[in-house]
This record gives structure tokens, sequence and C-alpha cells, in this order.
């Protein structure tokens, strides 16, 4: 391995990502997961502009609960999280492809209470730039709805609640916050 830590030199036939440093492969992970939002941002404006917000809403809520569960079991598998505790949803959704885009606190209080706080969210940005209100139609309904579908791949008994939803309070740096609780039986 070659550690590069950028690929300004000579051209390399035989390049793959192996060869670049640590910090190389986090800045090309962040920027793969930023696309990703892109696409998805980019995706759901197109269809919101031709067919109207309710359809592109509908949509996307469809795809990200398929996505949602998947990324939650994908992360669990590769990196051998075990367990059907709060802990093992934190160290997930900490650890998901998809956390690289925020800065992701989260706190065990106990053991079957989760604090999941979203700092800086690039989406939220954006929705507070465009001006048109969607923050709270993506951030309260479709993101609740998504951070339950995460839980439940862990456990059908961890409750989801929102702690702290847009519009972000004046200084927070807080986009969002979530509690996960395990309440066994429920």
């Amino acid at each position: 391995m070659a550690d590069l830590i950028d690929y300004s030199g000579s051209f390399d036939p035989d390049f793959s990502y192996d060869k670049l440093s640590k910090d190389a492969m986090l800045k090309m992970l962040k920027a793969g997961a930023d696309y990703i939002r892109m696409i998805d941002g980019y995706w759901y404006l197109a269809v919101m502009k031709e067919c109207g917000n309710d359809l592109a809403f509908k949509l996307d809520s469809d795809i990200w609960e398929k996505l949602g569960a998947y990324t939650m079991e994908l992360t669990r598998k590769m990196l051998n999280i075990g367990g059907d505790g709060v802990d093992a949803a934190a160290k997930s959704l900490q650890a998901s492809p998809w956390s690289l885009m925020y800065d992701i606190k989260a706190e065990m209080k106990g053991d079957n209470i989760a604090i999941i706080s979203f700092l800086n969210c690039p989406t939220l940005k954006s929705l507070m730039k465009e001006g048109q209100g969607r923050e709270k139609l993506i951030c309260h309904k479709l993101e609740y709805r998504l951070m339950e579908v995460k839980a439940r791949v862990f456990n059908p008994d961890i409750v989801v609640t929102p702690l702290k939803l847009p519009p972000q309070e004046p200084g927070s740096d807080i986009s969002c916050q979530w509690e996960l609780k395990l309440e066994r039986g429920k």
C-alpha cells in the first residue's frame, strides 16, 4: 500500500483505492456519501417539478424506507454489530455510510436509551435556503419514519421520539435530535 495522500503525481495504470492513505480514503467516502445525497435531492426536485410535491414525497419516502433498513442491515453485517438493543442501533447509526455527511453525536443514557443528535445537516441547510417550508415535511415526517424503520431493524420494541426538529434553535448546531428507547413487550 502506497498511502497516497492524493493522486497529484504521475498517472498510475495500476491505481486502486487501496493505495490511498486513510485520510484520502475518508475524503473519497465522504464525497461518495455527499454524491448520493445530491442524487436524492436532484431526483426529488425533478419529480416535484414534473409531478408535484405530493408524488415526489411519496416516492422518496417509499425508496428511503427500503434503503434505510438496508443500510442498517448492511452496516450491522459489515461491522459485526450484534445484539438487539438500543446500543446496536446507535452503533449502526454512527457507522452507516450515510452518516459521513453529518456530524453525529450519540450518547447512551443507561442500557435502554440513546440520544442521537445530527449536527449541521446539509439537507436541512439546502431546504432552508430553498425557503419553501419543505423541511417540515422532510424532517418532521420522513426522517421520523426513517428513524423508526432503522431502529426496528434491531428491535421492534425500540420507540423513537423526536426531541428537537427544525427549525433549529438560534445558535444551536443541532439539526435534529432523537431518543431511542427500548420498551420490551410494548
